[in-house]
């Protein structure tokens, strides 16, 4: 049932909860089926509830193989959504994209990234504020560094113009699922909390 509270109010709200974590997908699918080739795209847009169902809804039969929100960048070891929400972790709320290169890049990953969120106010999104909302991405190898720096510094001359893109670029350090109850959060509870500021923009492509 849709929440009849006002989006900020569900947000402020939501539950806090001890239940494990999954080994699998939300969809049950073992890590063992995905191709050899397989890479993963790790990056904090905000909320991360809204930042997963975006990618989803945009990727999903096309290349995403897995998606998974979680927390990443900060010290404390397997982080709670409550701790998280503190601000002491340095965790950021993230996603973590398996996907099939042969099919989907990994600077359309990047592309859409910049176009669902606003990478230009530092530590927030919307109305959610705090360090676990920044916008940053995680790469996993050498290549993907070079290639987030690059579409960076596109998106800033081309999109962002107005404003200074915040986004940090860091090695991918240790990631932890969140909580059951995030996954696939906005498929499982229609009309739940959606940051104002994750949309799609219409920019041009990137040249």
């Amino acid at each position: 049932m849709a929440s009849t509270m006002p989006n900020f109010l569900t947000r402020l709200f939501r539950p806090f909860t001890t239940s494990t974590r999954m080994s699998l997908n939300p969809e049950g699918r073992s890590t063992a089926d995905f191709p050899a080739n397989a890479q993963k795209c790790t990056v904090a847009a905000g909320c991360f509830w809204g930042v997963e169902h975006l990618f989803r809804k945009t990727f999903e039969g096309k290349g995403l193989l897995d998606a998974r929100v979680g927390y990443i960048g900060g010290d404390a070891s397997s982080p709670s959504y409550r701790a998280v929400c503190s601000g002491r972790t340095g965790h950021a709320e993230s996603l973590q994209v398996t996907f099939d290169p042969s099919t989907l890049s990994y600077a359309t990953l990047l592309e859409f990234f910049y176009k669902m969120h606003d990478p230009t106010t530092p530590n927030r999104q919307g109305m959610d504020t705090g360090t676990q909302y920044r916008s940053a991405i995680f790469y996993h190898s050498p290549e993907q560094k070079a290639e987030a720096e690059g579409v960076t510094q596109k998106v800033q001359r081309q999109w962002w113009k107005q404003g200074t893109v915040s986004t940090e670029i860091l090695e991918a350090g240790q990631w932890w699922d969140a909580e059951d109850y995030h996954q696939l959060y906005l498929h499982n509870n229609p009309g739940g909390y959606e940051c104002p500021a994750h949309f799609v923009r219409k920019f041009p492509d990137l040249v």
